[in-house]
């Protein structure tokens, strides 16, 4: 990667904000609240993501010193395990980002309906208006690195002005004469709640919360595009984690001080209900126009993510050449933000309720973040002599990893209590991945025979 292309420090750090800092805090917040039996519940689960997050970021963050390198969320699993469990998860993982990316940009969408109350929007007309932002930044993207991250700075600071309206809401007076009706016909909606006890209901809501966590892991994409990557990569994940996290429980403070704790569970676009309540519909149309272009950075993000993964897969022969193939003169992926473009607008087309598709990708989430942190076991070992030359190296260690993979391994064991098929259908298709791979191979090697 040529020097100009480079990342400094400030824009991977809002390149870390972004891939996390979707539209779950604007959405999942709801979804959380619903499993949770208490407020304790609630706040306990989104303490505990703030700090696995934590756990995670240092994580990848000597990982990504250690192994910086293009694509390295795919070669890291390539370095470590058998090229099948790599293609496998891979694959599952481009899935599941091209479903979170196309979710999300409905979710938006819904946002700018509201700026058309008397228009009765159907679900094409969003997934129309959804594809409309997915090929613009597509195209943005085909410009080159420096471009698509000089969009991402100014995307992301659209999108922290939004959340930092939402907790300035706080020291605003607002309407509180209408929260006896809207407190009715809000719990009027809430599914009810099955008995459970307090960690079967953490669980349950952790779902939601490592949805709107997640997304750190993909920065070690980015290796050897990130100026001084031994320093700089640490330096990054750190202070975008620190960020996130103090912007998440302010937020959530927000909600449950204004909109109330019940009330939460039956609002859908929560901080839209936020600001009407405070500023009033016309602060709220505003807010939601504002909020639009703060989803478009999570599209932008995702967008230069991905194609390093699909990169890296070609380099290592387990998918065609053809998608490592850049551009000569400002080094973009063509073929692989091509697909992977493509493949986000497919989905996008068939894609169900946030609900539904946020289980099935937190599970398929859940075999990538244990089976990628793992890795820094077996680096840690073979990488003894990068020690002391100034990479970063955590401490706690090997606390903090396995404290990070023991809560995925309860997150995914939690949703296949919940939605047992969901975990079935997960599991199918990682071992149709892997069944693929061996197919493959066979007629790889039988090709080259004859």
């Amino acid at each position: 990667m040529k020097g100009n292309q480079q990342l400094n420090v400030f824009s991977f750090t809002m390149i870390v904000v972004g891939l996390v800092i979707g539209m779950g805090i604007f959405r999942s917040a709801a979804t959380s609240a619903q499993h949770a039996i208490e407020p304790s519940v609630y706040f306990a689960a989104w303490l505990m993501g703030g700090f696995v997050a934590l756990c995670g970021a240092l994580t990848y963050a000597e990982i990504g010193s250690r192994f910086p390198a293009t694509g390295g969320y795919y070669k890291v699993f390539s370095y470590a395990y058998h090229p099948s469990i790599a293609f496998a998860i891979n694959c599952i993982i481009l899935i599941s980002n091209a479903a979170s990316l196309s979710v999300v940009a409905i979710i938006g969408s819904g946002y700018i309906a509201k700026l058309f109350p008397g228009t009765p929007w159907t679900d094409v007309d969003k997934a129309l208006l959804s594809a409309g932002a997915i090929i613009l930044f597509y195209l943005i993207n085909l410009r080159g690195l420096k471009m698509s991250s000089r969009a991402q700075n100014i995307l992301m600071i659209i999108k922290i002005g939004m959340i930092l309206v939402l907790i300035a809401a706080l020291l605003f007076p607002y309407d509180t004469s209408s929260a006896a009706a809207i407190a009715e016909s809000a719990t009027a909606a809430i599914p009810s709640t099955p008995e459970m006890s307090w960690i079967q209901s953490l669980g349950y809501s952790l779902i939601a919360v490592s949805f709107t966590y997640g997304g750190y892991q993909q920065t070690i994409n980015f290796g050897s595009e990130v100026k001084n990557p031994a320093r700089n990569i640490p330096k990054g994940i750190f202070f975008g984690i620190a960020i996130i996290i103090v912007l998440y429980l302010l937020v959530n403070y927000s909600y449950y001080q204004i909109v109330g704790f019940e009330q939460m569970k039956g609002e859908r676009e929560i901080a839209y209900a936020v600001i009407n309540k405070v500023f009033g519909p016309k602060g709220a149309a505003v807010f939601s126009f504002f909020l639009f272009f703060g989803v478009l950075a999570y599209v932008n993000a995702l967008l230069m993510s991905n194609p390093r993964v699909m990169f890296a897969m070609s380099d290592e022969g387990s998918i065609p050449k053809i998608f490592s193939k850049q551009n000569e003169k400002n080094g973009v992926l063509v073929v692989s933000l091509t697909v992977f473009a493509a493949t986000c607008l497919i989905i996008l087309f068939f894609a169900q309720t946030f609900d539904a598709i946020l289980n099935f990708t937190i599970f398929l989430d859940c075999f990538g973040m244990v089976a990628s942190s793992a890795t820094i076991f077996k680096l840690r070992k073979q990488t003894k002599h990068l020690d002391g030359t100034g990479i970063y190296k955590m401490k706690l260690f090997p606390l903090l990893p396995l404290i990070f993979m023991a809560t995925y391994c309860f997150v995914g064991v939690s949703i296949a209590i919940q939605t047992p098929q969901t975990a079935l259908v997960g599991t199918g298709v990682l071992a149709a991945f892997m069944a693929i791979y061996f197919i493959s191979q066979r007629v790889k090697n039988g090709t080259k025979q004859a």
